[in-house]
């Protein structure tokens, strides 16, 4: 199964509200920061998907976390 750029993008969104940026640096959460390297990656590479299996242990939890809560908000 892939993701794609378009999912990545909701993905980081649906962290950001989860984990928000914190301190006056605004710094972004661990799990915004590993999504928006993938993201970032994506885009300097021209993909439109990536395939699930390619990311790290983490960002496939991430992105599978918010799959279910989507899936879980549509019921």
């Amino acid at each position: 199964m892939d993701v794609t750029l378009n999912e990545l993008e909701e993905a980081i969104n649906y962290w950001r509200r989860m984990r928000p940026s914190t301190g006056e640096e605004r710094a972004l959460s661990a799990e915004v920061n590993s999504l928006a390297d993938i993201y970032a990656l994506m885009i300097f590479e021209r993909a439109r998907s990536r395939p699930l299996t390619s990311l790290d242990g983490d960002a496939r939890l991430l992105i599978e976390a918010w799959r279910a809560s989507a899936e879980g908000n549509a019921a």
